[in-house]
């Protein structure tokens, strides 16, 4: 008789129970639940996501055709159907899962400073992500008049590469409004891209005492009225400038740091609009540079985490499962080994044993009964992670 714990099961100690568990009782979560609480939900949200799972069909299915007391085993409880996991997205708070994962990523960050730039302060880039949705079924995200879509506004710490922050808003949401809701630091540097340029909200950044870093665009209207004469190498221009256009004058009303850096790899030029004026202009460049990691990073999450198949139409249930995936585990515990070495290692193959008469969804339907292993890069079987 195996007696040892299941792979996922593992997987998920590193989870704080108490604190998630705090944090339901302050929203009243589990409130008249009597079997499949808050904690099995977010589990089964977790392992649909390891799994690969395309569909809240496929998921529940998954995990009911197989028998024995697992679920129990595994944290899933013993309940899990495709009519609860639809109504628990549907109807239960997203705000416990969103404050959890908050939690887990303060949690990782706190494991992973590292003063990379060292500047004294922390370095994020804030950008944002579409996701294109079928009006027809997700009607409370309407983007345009045949199209719907959501977007998640990220906020990345550049040292850490950990993202610190989400705001999820529809598609139709202009960029520039998310920055009002950004949890700014006193004494961070925060990068943003040709979007983002709305004077009247940086001007809050620097009345805050913080640095911003925006890349300008080609329409700008100002004069300069003082210049670098030495300069590094491919910076065309460094000078400290002025607005003359009225609504930019009226919005931001101080002296900013305009530099023009050419860059050999793209054979274009670069300008950029700071309010540090103690940074070498290499070091904004680079800055600038290193803001490309989050469009890496929204690379890896659609490749890895599927978030364009969403298993609920509601927009409680769409955020439920973004911050569920935010929670999942994207490293191993003990050591360094990279976010898609892992989730290849944990990606469920199917190997078909028998075939099974279960009873499902209140039909009899003739199933195939599953063996999940983990396989190795050679594609042998080497753990169970549930039979």
């Amino acid at each position: 008789m195996h007696k040892e714990k299941f792979v996922f099961a593992q997987l998920v100690e590193f989870l704080n129970a108490d604190k998630f568990r705090h944090i339901v009782d302050k929203c009243q979560g589990n409130r008249y639940i009597k079997s499949f609480t808050c904690w099995n939900q977010l589990l089964v949200l977790m392992f649909g996501q390891l799994c690969n799972r395309k569909s809240l069909r496929e998921l529940a299915m998954a995990i009911g055709a197989h028998r024995g007391g697992k679920g129990y085993h595994l944290g899933f409880g013993s309940d899990v159907k495709l009519s609860n996991l639809s109504k628990a997205n549907t109807n239960r708070d997203y705000r416990i899962f969103e404050e959890f994962a908050y939690y887990m990523v303060g949690k990782a960050q706190s494991r992973r400073m590292d003063n990379i730039f060292k500047l004294g302060g922390k370095v994020y880039a804030f950008d944002s992500i579409t996701i294109d949705l079928c009006l027809n079924v997700y009607q409370w995200a309407r983007f345009r008049k045949t199209k719907g879509g959501v977007k998640i506004h990220t906020l990345f710490d550049l040292e850490t590469q950990i993202p610190t922050f989400f705001h999820i808003t529809s598609a139709a949401v202009n960029d520039v409004n998310a920055m009002d809701v950004i949890p700014y630091e006193p004494g961070s540097f925060y990068v943003f891209d040709r979007g983002y340029n709305d004077f009247k909200r940086l001007f809050k950044i620097n009345e805050i005492r913080s640095m911003f870093m925006v890349r300008a665009k080609n329409n700008l209207q100002c004069k300069a009225v003082r210049w670098k004469r030495r300069m590094s190498k491919n910076v065309r221009s460094d000078c400290v400038v002025i607005f003359t256009g009225y609504m930019s004058e009226k919005h931001y009303p101080k002296p900013l740091r305009k530099i023009v850096f050419y860059g050999e790899d793209q054979d274009r030029e670069f300008t950029f609009l700071t309010n540090v004026f103690s940074l070498d202009a290499l070091q904004v460049a680079l800055l600038y540079k290193n803001r490309w990691q989050i469009e890496l990073f929204f690379k890896w999450m659609k490749q890895h985490l599927n978030i364009q198949k969403f298993w609920g139409v509601t927009e409680n249930a769409v955020r439920i499962q973004i911050y569920s995936r935010v929670t999942t585990p994207k490293e191993t515990p003990k050591n360094s080994t990279s976010t898609p070495n892992v989730l290849e290692v944990l990606k469920v193959y199917f190997q078909k044993t028998r075939n099974h008469r279960i009873k499902y969804g209140g039909d009899h339907r003739m199933l195939t009964t599953y063996r999940y292993y983990l396989k190795d890069h050679k594609g042998k079987n080497r753990v169970i992670l549930m039979e």
